[in-house]
């Protein structure tokens, strides 16, 4: 389910999921397939991980990236979802075709 938000999604970014929901900044994103493909990666990332675990390994990835970077930005383009997520986000067969935790060769 896409919801509108600019509350929730925050600032620097243009779109967020919180499984079930995608999150987005406006309404003209909805248009975006890109955008939403990688954000249904994400969805899919988080059902595998149970929700919790996966906002776990998500901080403790970015942290450790942080002290590896020194710049917050790089450590979140750097943590292995979302990096999975943008290497795939213009295959729009990739989440049928994608293996079960397909994130591990992203680390």
């Amino acid at each position: 389910m896409i919801l509108i938000s600019k509350h929730i999604v925050p600032n620097g970014f243009v779109g967020i999921t919180l499984f079930p929901f995608i999150f987005l900044k406006n309404k003209k994103l909805k248009e975006n397939k890109t955008l939403i493909n990688h954000e249904k990666i994400h969805i899919k990332q988080q059902a595998e991980l149970l929700l919790i675990f996966f906002y776990i390994f998500y901080i403790l990835e970015w942290i450790l990236k942080f002290l590896r970077h020194k710049n917050r930005y790089l450590a979140y383009k750097n943590i292995s979802f979302e990096r999975e997520a943008y290497q795939n986000e213009n295959n729009f067969n990739y989440i049928k075709n994608r293996k079960f935790w397909a994130f591990i060769k992203y680390l």
